[in-house]
């Protein structure tokens, strides 16, 4: 047999073992989970949230520690906060509004809003 016979029956035999990435097992939903945490981090940190938000105390806005203790690590909570972040929010939290980001993507709202809501240590709920 020639190398690239075993190499497609050997990618066949991953694949079919559930090496693939498709139904995946537990792991490798937290690892992507932990992935996308990680990527809203980096944008929280590249942006101009710093401004109004701290991590753990308040300044402007409330800290981002005290919105993850209000909202619950949920997909429905992760789109309400990006869509926050995008359109601009008021009265949530006192008087003062939160600036909108309308030329943010909704992804990168949502992993920045996953990564503030796993300040309290809760895993998102799928």
């Amino acid at each position: 047999m020639n190398k690239p016979v075993i190499l497609l029956l050997f990618s066949a035999f991953l694949f079919a073992c559930g090496g693939g990435k498709e139904g995946g097992n537990e792991n490798e939903s937290k690892n992507s989970s932990a992935e996308l945490i990680k990527k809203g981090e980096l944008l929280v940190n590249a942006s101009d949230c710093k401004t109004c938000h701290h991590q753990v105390n308040k300044i402007i806005g409330p800290s981002h520690l005290d919105v993850a203790k209000k909202y619950e690590f949920t997909q429905a909570n992760v789109k309400m906060l990006a869509d926050r972040i995008i359109k601009g929010s008021s009265g949530v939290w006192g008087d003062i509004p939160m600036t909108a980001h309308p030329d943010l993507p909704m992804t990168d709202a949502e992993n920045m809003a996953r990564y503030v809501l796993s300040l309290d240590g809760e895993a998102e709920k799928q």
